[in-house]
C-alpha cells in the first residue's frame, strides 16, 4: 500500500498526492452532519502523531507500542458503530494498520495521514464556502 520497492524505502511517489487526495475525496463524500466531521478525524490524526512523538524519542520502543498503535482499529470499530465515522474512514484505518510491520512502515503511515488531513480540511472548506450567485 505504501512502498514503491520496500527494500529500497521507496514510497510510492502519489501517495501523499493523488492517493491522499483520493481518501479525503472519498472519506469526505460520506460525511453528514455527524458522520466524519473534522474534530473527529482530528481525534485519530493526534493519536498517530502522538505515536510519532515517541517514537521519534524512542524508536526502539517500536515493538511495546504497535499493539496499541493496532487499538486504533478497535476505536474506529467502535465510532463507526456510533456513527462518528463512516466506513471508508474505518477502512483507511484498518487497512494502513494491516500494512504497518515496522517503523518505517509507520513513518510512511504518519505523512499519509498528514497529508490525507490537509486534502480533508481541503475538501471541507470546499464544501462549506458559500456559494456566490450575484451577478457582476
Amino acid at each position: 500500500m505504501f512502498w514503491k520497492d520496500k527494500e529500497k524505502k521507496l514510497i510510492k511517489p502519489e501517495l501523499f498526492s493523488e492517493i491522499a487526495e483520493e481518501l479525503a475525496k472519498t472519506i469526505h463524500s460520506e460525511a453528514s452532519n455527524k458522520t466524519n466531521k473534522p474534530t473527529q478525524i482530528r481525534k485519530f490524526y493526534e493519536e498517530v502523531m502522538r505515536f510519532d512523538s515517541m517514537l521519534k524519542v524512542n524508536p526502539e520502543e517500536f515493538d511495546n507500542l504497535l499493539p496499541y498503535m493496532k487499538m486504533l482499529n478497535a476505536k474506529a470499530a467502535y465510532a463507526m458503530g456510533r456513527d462518528l465515522v463512516s466506513k471508508g474512514f474505518k477502512d483507511f484505518i484498518k487497512k494502513s494498520l494491516d500494512n504497518i510491520d515496522d517503523k518505517d512502515d509507520f513513518d510512511v503511515f504518519a505523512g499519509l495521514f498528514e497529508a490525507f488531513m490537509g486534502y480533508y480540511k481541503f475538501h471541507n472548506e470546499k464544501s462549506e464556502r458559500p456559494f456566490y450567485q450575484g451577478g457582476i
